[in-house]
């Protein structure tokens, strides 16, 4: 199973959002490294509930564009460490 098979159209667009932030966040130092999901997880429930409304399904949504996210994150730098 996919994961992008079980997030909505409308919430993809968060994924890249999602990167990016976390990518100023890590640069500015602002939090520890280690926060930096918890924080995503709150920017993406923040987001998805303002462009879908409030719903479990929401919520839903956001765990799992955040998780795409870091998942992502993860992934491209786990391969450019084996190089």
């Amino acid at each position: 199973m996919e994961l992008m098979n079980y997030i909505m159209d409308e919430a993809l667009i968060l994924v890249p959002v999602l990167l990016i932030l976390g990518k100023i966040i890590k640069v500015s130092s602002i939090i520890q490294n280690r926060f930096i999901p918890f924080v995503l997880l709150a920017i993406s429930v923040v987001f998805t509930t303002l462009m879908m409304g409030l719903s479990v399904q929401t919520i839903i949504q956001a765990i799992l564009v955040t998780g795409a996210a870091v998942f992502g994150h993860q992934i491209t730098k786990q391969l450019r460490d084996v190089q």
